[in-house]
């Protein structure tokens, strides 16, 4: 397939490029900067994927460069929008309308070009996080404007994507990790335990779904292949579901012997709950059939945490 692909840069994006063009599709990939403005992981993230496939820096979706884009190519088969404004994504006063502005700036004229030129079909990246996603407790609200923001970004699509007889595929991603990832909750256990330091789990009991990345990579390019318009399809893909301190002891036990650290842990007791209790995914993929090996995976993180000075680069 002929793929045009935004959000590269970003940590799953990555993945997802890479994954895809080894599947052997042609990805043409949009990046907002150009390679010298990006910094830090999202710097090495964006080199790394320079044999991969075209990259245009300078373009947003929806910008005129980005319309110009589709213009030019002679044709294509597949719109996989995974950019999403996430800036301070955590924060209660996270901006929704501007991020659903440059979610889906000009949508329609985008969908109407690309279709002009065959293609058929849109995959979207969604979050567990949004309202209504994935499975757990509390009636499944939204986390956060973040959360809200993605939803809308959904509902936009879904209403174009009707409107213009295209297929709409949507990809809901969990919690991921692995290398390249930001320095997040895995990151944290790993730097504390290469510092010497015991790592403290401050909300053992939230119950979440963490999922490795090549995995995730593997069932989206698998997603992205089965897709077929008309008519929209979602993928929910799942990994460890099970309570964050649970998790924290599987890092702990995959990378002890790995990195040839005691990897010690303290589980706080949990008493402010603040986010909904449990939130997850309800897809398992099938790894045999994707052909993806857990023990590698586990490699692969032992030996991104051993080449990097350090992840908060």
């Amino acid at each position: 397939m002929t793929i045009l692909f935004t959000g590269a840069s970003s940590f799953t994006g990555c993945w997802f490029v890479k994954e895809l063009a080894a599947a052997g599709h042609e990805v043409v990939m949009t990046f907002r900067r150009q390679v010298p403005d990006y910094n830090g992981l999202r710097r090495s993230r964006v080199e790394s994927l320079r044999d991969t496939g075209r990259a245009v820096h300078g373009c947003s979706f929806g910008d005129e460069r980005f319309l110009e884009l589709i213009k030019q190519q002679p044709s294509w088969d597949i719109l996989c929008h995974h950019a999403a404004e996430v800036t301070d994504y955590r924060s209660p006063d996270f901006d929704v309308a501007g991020a659903l502005h440059d979610n889906t700036r000009n949508v329609r004229q985008v969908l109407e070009a690309l279709a002009a030129r065959g293609c058929r079909t849109v995959l979207l990246t969604g979050s567990v996080f949004e309202g209504g996603e994935g499975a757990g407790s509390e009636g499944l609200p939204a986390f956060s404007p973040y959360g809200v923001s993605k939803e809308l970004t959904a509902r936009v699509f879904a209403y174009y994507t009707r409107a213009l007889q295209m297929g709409l595929g949507k990809f809901v991603i969990p919690n991921p990790f692995g290398p390249y990832e930001e320095p997040r909750f895995t990151a944290y256990l790993i730097r504390s335990w290469y510092e010497g330091k015991k790592a403290t789990v401050n909300t053992p009991d939230y119950v979440r779904d963490n999922i490795h990345v090549s995995l995730l990579a593997k069932a989206y390019t698998d997603f992205a292949a089965r897709l077929a318009a008309p008519g929209s399809q979602k993928l929910n893909p799942s990994g460890y579901i099970e309570s964050q301190g649970r998790f924290a002891q599987r890092v702990a036990e995959e990378m002890r012997w790995r990195l040839e650290l005691p990897c010690e842990l303290e589980l706080k007791t949990q008493t402010e709950f603040t986010e909904p209790r449990i939130r997850v995914n309800t897809d398992p993929p099938d790894a045999q059939r994707l052909g993806w090996d857990e023990a590698r995976a586990w490699d692969q993180i032992a030996e991104f945490y051993q080449s990097v000075v350090w992840v908060s680069r």
